[in-house]
C-alpha cells in the first residue's frame, strides 16, 4: 500500500474512489478525473483487486503525468467488497465518490454531482452506455446498457449503485460492503438500501453525467439476460432484509416474470419492446429464484 502525489496536501473535499482488477481503461477514467471543470480539492484513491499489485505502474505513471493526488491500495483478490471497503478506510474527505475503473467523467461531472447533493446524504449520477461501430440496432435503439438509479411512483429513491456516486463520508459510520456478495455483485445495492432504512436522503442528479463504452461481448442478449437475473436476485436480498416472506416474495416475483414473458411473446413485432420485457420476466425470475434458495450468479469470479 503506497501514496502517490503530493505528500502533504491539503485535506481533500471529495476522495474519488475508483476499484479496478486488470483493466488497461483505467488510464482514461483517470484522465477524465484530471481535466474535471470547476472541481478542486479531490483525492483519487484507487483499490486494486488484483492478486499482484498489477495496476501500481499505471496508478503511478498517471499520477505523475496528470498531475493528479493519487493514491494506490492493494486490496487482493477478487473480491470487490474488499476493494471498496479499501477505499472507505483510507477515506478522509467530507464527501466520497465512486467511479467505475472503465467509466469517463464528463467534464462538468463533479461539480454537477457536488451541486446536486444540496440537502441530501448521497446523489446518484446516470451512466451513459457508448456502444461500439457494430453494435445491433436494437441494442442502441432500446440503450439497454445505460441507467440510473430506480425512481419510485412516489419520488423516492431507496437504493443505488456504486457506478456513479457521491456521498456523504459521515452518515456511513462503521457500515461497509459486505464481502458475501463481493463476487456475486449487488453489494453496492445492498449497501444503499440499508443505508435508505436508516433514514439516510438519497437522490438523483441528471447533470452529473459519466460515460461507459460497452465492450462488444456485452452487446448480446444473453449478457444482458444474466445481468437481469442476476439484479433480480440482489432485489430479493434487499425484500429479505426488509423481513418479507420468501413465499409471498417469490408469488409475487414469479407472477410478474410470467406475465412480462407472455407480453414478450405478444410483442414480437418490436425489436425493442419484447427484449425489454423479456429483461424485465428475467429480473423477477431472479428474484423468485433467490426467494427459493437458488445460488447466486458470480460475476467478480474470473479474469
Amino acid at each position: 500500500m503506497s501514496a502517490i502525489g503530493q505528500e502533504d496536501a491539503a485535506q481533500p473535499v471529495v476522495d474519488i474512489c475508483i476499484c479496478t482488477f486488470r483493466r488497461t481503461s483505467l488510464r482514461a477514467t483517470l484522465e477524465s478525473l484530471a481535466t474535471q471543470e470547476g472541481a478542486q480539492g479531490f483525492r483519487v484513491i484507487v483499490a486494486d483487486n488484483d492478486e499482484t499489485p498489477s495496476a501500481e505502474t499505471l496508478v503511478t505513471e498517471a499520477g505523475k503525468m496528470l498531475n493528479l493526488d493519487i493514491r494506490y491500495l492493494h486490496a487482493p483478490a477478487r473480491n470487490i467488497s474488499v476493494a471498496r471497503n479499501a477505499c472507505l478506510d483510507a477515506a478522509t474527505g467530507p464527501l466520497v465518490a465512486f467511479i467505475d475503473d472503465d467509466e469517463i467523467a464528463s467534464p462538468g461531472w463533479l461539480k454537477a454531482m457536488i451541486g446536486g447533493l444540496g440537502e441530501l446524504d448521497v446523489v446518484f449520477g446516470p451512466v451513459q452506455a457508448r456502444y461500439p461501430a457494430n453494435a445491433p440496432d436494437w441494442a442502441v435503439q432500446g440503450d439497454f446498457h445505460s441507467f440510473g438509479p430506480a425512481i419510485r411512483a412516489n419520488g423516492k429513491i431507496d437504493t443505488g449503485y456504486s457506478s456513479n456516486t457521491l456521498f456523504r463520508r459521515e452518515i456511513i459510520g462503521s457500515l461497509r460492503f459486505d464481502p458475501a456478495l463481493g463476487r456475486t455483485g449487488g453489494e453496492d445495492t445492498f449497501f444503499f438500501a440499508r443505508l435508505h432504512q436508516a433514514g439516510v436522503r438519497l437522490g438523483f442528479c441528471g447533470a452529473g453525467v459519466v460515460f461507459e463504452p460497452t465492450a462488444p461481448e456485452r452487446v448480446n442478449l444473453g449478457w444482458l439476460v444474466r445481468r437481469a437475473f442476476r439484479s433480480g436476485q440482489t432485489h430479493a436480498q434487499v425484500l429479505k432484509a426488509r423481513g418479507e416472506g420468501a413465499l409471498a416474495v417469490a408469488a409475487i416475483a414469479g407472477g410478474k416474470a410470467l406475465y412480462c414473458g407472455v407480453g414478450a411473446l405478444a410483442t414480437l413485432w418490436s425489436p425493442v419492446r419484447w427484449r425489454r420485457l423479456l429483461l424485465r420476466a428475467a429480473l423477477h425470475a431472479g428474484v423468485a429464484a433467490k426467494a427459493f434458495g437458488v445460488r447466486d450468479v458470480e460475476i467478480y469470479g474470473g479474469s
